[in-house]
């Protein structure tokens, strides 16, 4: 991948982690109200785009085996994951103590707490017409589209003739429709790597695409097109249908942004070495602040809360909200941290248990094989 477009994704990471995190921090009234306090679900359509791309380069370079895909996806997630299922229910039950005013409203969520975190263990939470929060952390329900788009990927990339076929139409049965509505979002990426087509397109058509989806983009955000794709999503299925979808109800405008963010992504891999001075001496701080957007995605909605309730200030002044936002990027800092210090290691191990697991299904496989003619 070229350079300046592996440093623009980053950015791109630490854009729309900071915009999903500035609506929950307007949602909850810890600030006063700020312009980009409406735009949060588009992130979201960034990143799946974003992922798709990532995860099509990263089998065709240097995870080719399902070992080495299951095992570098697992180690990524579950180091962040666990620790955001034990103490989401915590924080939000001390939050609640200090500030109840933060959890009112649906804000929160209580009861079956077991049976909440053990669906969110195996990212189920959205699986056909359910729409299981965990607690107060709502931003998880993205991570349960995602993990199950990798699913869908590696039986697709790694599997072939009948066994894809079926593969692909148990998990599809498994997850149901509601998580596949996103994912031709999320196969943007896939095709913007894997299309080659799309690197001889010639400079200017580069800057045409480029120019045009920032404005676009704007444009998107402005008209708030968002709430009129769930308008007309609610028109088209009626309303027990549309709310049985639930974060997928935007979806007829998620494909329109889809094809804006591609748009981008095509323009600016053609033109990114035009950047090369501006990003090179902004790498490193770039880099580093990608590295805890993932963190800070998965856990800032119950830190945010927690911390609001905790310093309980004035939510009309702007003090409050940058303690508050001080506070969770610090925490979310200190984890992060942690969690890349032991992902390598934990990647290592969880490959020698895939390879063990792989070896005693050969093994087994070879032993019910019938015996070849002498």
């Amino acid at each position: 991948m070229q350079k300046e477009f592996s440093i623009y994704l980053d950015a791109l990471r630490i854009f729309a982690a900071s915009l999903v995190v500035l609506l929950h921090t307007d949602l909850r009234y810890l600030t006063p109200g700020h312009p980009l306090n409406t735009i949060g679900h588009e992130a979201v359509v960034i990143f799946f785009v974003l992922s798709g791309f990532v995860i099509s380069y990263i089998t065709s370079t240097r995870e080719r085996t399902p070992i080495d895909y299951w095992s570098s996806r697992i180690a990524r997630f579950y180091p962040l994951v666990i620790p955001a299922i034990l103490l989401t229910p915590v924080l939000d039950m001390v939050g609640q103590q200090y500030g109840p005013q933060f959890y009112a409203d649906g804000k929160t969520t209580e009861g079956a707490a077991l049976l909440r975190m053990g669906i969110s263990l195996f990212f189920m939470n959205q699986s056909w017409n359910q729409s299981v929060m965990l607690f107060s952390n709502i931003p998880f329900w993205s991570l349960c589209y995602e993990m199950w788009y990798y699913v869908l990927f590696a039986i697709a990339f790694f599997c072939s003739g009948r066994r894809r076929v079926l593969l692909l139409l148990a998990a599809c049965l498994l997850i149901g429709p509601k998580i596949l509505l996103l994912f031709p979002v999320w196969m943007l990426g896939v095709w913007i790597h894997r299309d080659k087509r799309l690197e001889r397109l010639g400079e200017p058509v580069y800057w045409l695409l480029f120019i045009g989806s920032v404005l676009a983009f704007i444009w998107f955000c402005d008209a708030r097109m968002t709430q009129v794709g769930k308008g007309i999503s609610k028109e088209m299925l009626g309303p027990k249908y549309f709310e049985l979808i639930a974060h997928s109800r935007y979806f007829v405008t998620d494909y329109l942004l889809g094809l804006i963010v591609a748009a981008n992504f095509i323009g600016f891999r053609g033109i990114g070495h035009r950047f090369a001075l501006p990003l090179g001496i902004l790498e490193k701080p770039i880099r580093w602040a990608a590295s805890f957007t993932f963190p800070l995605y998965l856990l800032h909605q119950p830190l945010v809360q927690f911390y609001g309730a905790l310093i309980n200030g004035d939510p009309t002044g702007y003090l409050f909200f940058f303690e508050v936002l001080g506070a969770t990027v610090l925490t979310v800092v200190a984890i992060g941290t942690l969690a890349e210090r032991t992902r390598y290691r934990t990647r290592n191990w969880i490959r020698a248990r895939l390879e063990a697991l792989a070896a005693a299904w050969q093994g087994f496989r070879s032993r019910g094989a019938p015996a070849s003619p002498a």
